[in-house]
């Protein structure tokens, strides 16, 4: 099939300032040299972020990750996963089409989307809340039919079943997600035969459905507020999660919180070149690739700096940071990553 990008697109695409933050922490999984890695990650936000992909978005994307833009369009191109086209404002319904999801009459949900939403595939509805597509296999064949509606599964579904959906999102509800006809998850029509632990009525929902209804986000646009959740690897030991704000009829007077040392200003700071060694001392060098955000590549222009040994690294003040930061390809890393208080650690393990 054929995938061209769409006719009309807008100007230009920016991350939100989260979403920015949340990229930029994508990136940082991979060594230094191989930030393109992080491509269909960041594409997957753009989209998440706008529903769909712009020529803007890919553009802006490949352009982080120092990439030619048609590197950007051939992936953004060759995965049915991005939608290259405007999608509903409210949701975009994908509905499996294959096998088991035929056979149980996938065809009936097809044919409620022509008639509530477009006639054909990609179209928009009347009122822009709607679109839809048939998909390969879901892999959710033990509940078929099924839909992706958004990020979650909605199984056992009837053409009724569908329809109703359809209303409540367009009334601006969220339906539970999963098996629609009351299994609790993949388990016979008939009932339990033998794990027969959820009998007492213990859970409600199966744990993918559980964690859906709580997020709440079926259908939501992602606008980096879910940091904490979806980047946890950039909060390492010490460093805490930026805490999501409580609705005012639940505020309460927080614990007095513990002092701890001033970060260095290494914004305001005046470069001052660190002590540097011309070669590792008789013991050998440190592997300078236990600090996290520390690579092969990277730990090579550190050994060409003069750096070989963690306790070098522990002894950077905001004058030293910033001086090492301005040589670096990819600045900031220092900070984000808490290379000195990591390098502390390490120095007094050695």
């Amino acid at each position: 099939m054929l995938r061209r990008l769409y006719h009309d697109q807008p100007a230009s695409f920016a991350f939100t300032p989260a979403n920015q933050a949340w990229a930029e922490g994508q990136i940082a999984k991979y060594p230094e040299g191989r930030q393109a890695s992080a491509i269909i990650p960041l594409l997957w936000r753009a989209q998440e972020q706008e529903g769909w992909l712009t020529r803007a978005a890919i553009e802006h994307v490949s352009t982080m990750l120092d990439l030619a833009f048609i590197r950007g369009l051939e992936v953004a191109s060759f995965y049915f996963m991005f939608q290259l086209q405007p999608v509903g404002s409210v949701a975009h319904i994908q509905i499996c089409g294959t096998l088991s999801c035929m056979i149980c009459g996938a065809e009936d949900l097809v044919a409620v989307c022509r008639v509530k939403i477009a006639d054909k595939a990609h179209a928009l509805s009347s009122d822009g809340k709607f679109s839809w597509e048939e998909v390969e296999c879901l892999g959710s064949c033990a509940n078929a039919p099924m839909a992706q509606i958004g990020k979650d599964y909605y199984e056992d579904l009837t053409a009724a079943r569908l329809s109703e959906i359809i209303d409540e999102l367009a009334a601006g509800k969220v339906p539970t997600p999963g098996p629609q006809n009351g299994r609790f998850a993949a388990e016979p029509l008939k009932g339990l035969t033998s794990l027969k632990e959820n009998d007492s009525g213990k859970y409600q929902y199966n744990a993918s459905v559980q964690l859906a209804v709580d997020i709440g986000d079926t259908v939501k646009r992602i606008d980096g507020t879910e940091v904490p959740l979806l980047t946890p690897w950039i909060y390492k030991a010490g460093k805490a999660a930026p805490a999501k704000t409580a609705p005012a009829k639940k505020a309460a007077i927080a614990p007095a919180a513990k002092s701890s040392p001033a970060k260095p200003d290494v914004a305001a700071a005046t470069e001052k070149k660190p002590r540097t060694m011309d070669a590792p001392r008789k013991s050998g060098a440190d592997d300078l690739k236990r600090i996290s955000g520390v690579g092969p590549k990277l730990e090579g222009v550190l050994n060409d700096m003069g750096f070989w040994h963690f306790d070098q690294i522990s002894k950077w003040g905001a004058g030293e940071i910033s001086w090492v930061d301005s040589r670096l390809k990819f600045k900031g890393r220092i900070e984000r990553d808490d290379w000195v208080d990591q390098a502390t650690k390490l120095a007094a393990e050695t």
